[in-house]
């Protein structure tokens, strides 16, 4: 009587049962995980509607090429990471939710990343350096790293007498600027009450300068000028801010201003290796799931199980 252990098939049958029961009996193990912690704030300023992203061969807008990236990341980021949302439009930032861990609460936070929509805006203009100190001053005491996207478009433009002053909240924080939108300035397109377009800002559209305060021009150069009434002058702007184009010079100088980092938004790529900065990662002891190392052993035994023996038969032959 041959010994079945002979048999390689039996082995392979024996081999793929303890495989299982590795699988069952010691499921995952203990190691040091990178997690992170951000608090994304989105941009939904009209200039964010400006299409000059590509998407599957298609334009689309600043503000749908970030929700679609952060929807990527979502689905990347490892269990116990949390993330948190919220809007920026005028002159200040508000908090949709506070992070959520985004293995419990994915389809939470992946359902609100995709609702949002410039029309949430609660004003047309858009003091980015405002609202980024108004950002960190709601984050400051939190553990959350900031992540502030935004294509950096002052509208109206910033008078330069009245810079934002970051001192109280440099350092208390740490995060990311992420510049939106291309280098090429571009017309802003036109929304009607119901989303409908309907053209693009024109030049009369808009204002071209800011007219809060103090001129920062030489009155004697300034057409039309009063102190109290005209500090600008009477002479209508010229200028190109019905237009609209990355400002990524103004967001670099806002980054150093405040503390944070800056990078542009090109691609999903790029915003993954910028938000997996060591900086900016908390690494845990989690336990990690490797069954697929059984199973797909399992699997591939159970295959030898079913392919012709291995080793050739012999032939009798008969004279």
């Amino acid at each position: 009587m041959s010994n079945p252990l002979k048999d390689y098939r039996t082995t392979c049958l024996l081999l793929a049962t303890l495989a299982m029961a590795v699988l069952f009996i010691h499921p995952g193990r203990q190691q040091k995980t990178p997690t992170y912690n951000y608090t994304f704030i989105i941009d939904i300023t009209r200039s964010m509607n400006v299409s000059d992203y590509r998407q599957d061969n298609q334009a689309v807008s600043r503000l749908e090429f970030v929700k679609h990236s952060l929807r990527e990341l979502l689905r990347q980021l490892p269990c116990q990471s949390r993330v948190g949302l919220g809007l920026f439009t005028e002159r200040r930032s508000t908090l949709l939710f506070e992070p959520l861990e985004v293995c419990s609460a994915y389809t939470e936070i992946d359902t609100a990343i995709s609702k949002i929509d410039w029309r949430m805006a609660w004003a047309a203009d858009s003091h980015i350096a405002k609202g980024l100190l108004s950002t960190l001053e709601m984050l400051q005491k939190s553990d959350s790293s900031v992540v502030f996207m935004t294509d950096g478009q002052e509208a109206p433009p910033l008078n330069p007498n009245y810079r934002t002053d970051f001192s109280t909240v440099k350092g208390h924080a740490k995060g990311i600027i992420i510049g939106v939108g291309g280098l090429q300035a571009v017309p802003i397109p036109k929304f009607d009450s119901q989303g409908k377009q309907t053209g693009f800002y024109a030049h009369d559209d808009v204002p071209h300068r800011s007219s809060f305060g103090q001129s920062n021009l030489d009155p004697s150069q300034i057409k039309g000028y009063n102190a109290r009434n005209a500090p600008f002058g009477s002479e209508a702007a010229i200028g190109n801010e019905h237009l609209s184009a990355l400002q990524e010079t103004y967001l670099e100088n806002l980054g150093t201003e405040s503390g944070l980092d800056y990078t542009r938004l090109t691609d999903f790529k790029n915003l993954g290796k910028a938000l997996r900065n060591p900086k900016l990662a908390t690494e845990k002891m989690l336990l990690t799931d490797n069954r697929w190392q059984p199973a797909l052993s399992a699997l591939l035994l159970l295959s030898l199980v079913y392919m012709p023996k291995l080793y050739p038969y012999r032939r009798v032959i008969r004279h």
